[in-house]
């Protein structure tokens, strides 16, 4: 798979068979589409005219070892500087804009129809990539994740879309003063955050996790 580019994806297609929105869900570091496209089953339900696309990030893992080919990131953790963090963010920007556009152009669709959900480094790059995206998206949900941030990003025009963060308190991968620093910058600039860390969760998504994020979605696309 030439890098720089989204080449494989994961669907689910809605139980209407009508197409009236869209989730693209970005996964975490090391992993790929097909562990979040596994979400989608949940949230068929409650969104019936919803697909669900969960793409491969468009490189490979440079922190997995020999044996796991299909280990990917939307960009390296090899250093964890914030600053640095936040260029490789900015690398992987206008691939994902390119693979959002793709997809709203193939499909029919508006970027009003179109909500982000990430997972850990996913989030992180929904919540760099979403507020920036124009025409607005739906909104963004984040499990786990961390905003990626420099004060003077606070002047950027930023697209104040619905948010929604859930974070575990014993999250050893993320810890979750993240989510803390992400609801007050998000919240600095305007935007209306909502969400919650969950006692007792780790690095993962649970249940009431998927629950609210069902409802989140709903009341965006309604």
């Amino acid at each position: 798979m030439p890098e720089g580019k989204i080449e494989n994806y994961y669907t689910h297609p809605p139980g209407s068979g009508n197409i009236r929105n869209m989730v693209i869900l970005l996964h975490g570091v090391g992993s790929n589409g097909r562990d979040l496209i596994s979400l989608a089953p949940y949230w068929a339900q409650s969104l019936p005219d919803t697909l669900f696309i969960s793409p491969d990030a468009p490189f490979r893992c440079d922190m997995a070892p020999p044996g796991y080919p299909n280990s990917y990131q939307w960009f390296s953790l090899q250093n964890r500087d914030p600053s640095v963090m936040l260029e490789g963010v900015k690398t992987v920007e206008p691939i994902v804009k390119a693979f959002i556009d793709e997809q709203l152009k193939e499909h029919n669709l508006k970027p009003g129809q179109l909500a982000l959900v990430g997972f850990s480094q996913g989030t992180m790059t929904s919540l760099h990539v979403g507020p920036r995206y124009n025409p607005p998206l739906a909104g963004i949900v984040g499990f786990s994740g961390a905003l990626l941030w420099k004060p003077e990003m606070a002047k950027e025009k930023l697209n104040l879309i619905p948010i929604l963060l859930v974070h575990g308190e014993y999250d050893d991968v993320v810890p979750v003063d993240a989510w803390h620093h992400a609801m007050t910058m998000l919240s600095s600039c305007g935007f209306e955050p909502s969400g919650y860390t969950q006692p007792g969760l780790y690095h993962s998504i649970d249940q009431e996790g998927i629950t609210t994020a069902a409802s989140f979605l709903q009341k965006i696309f309604s």
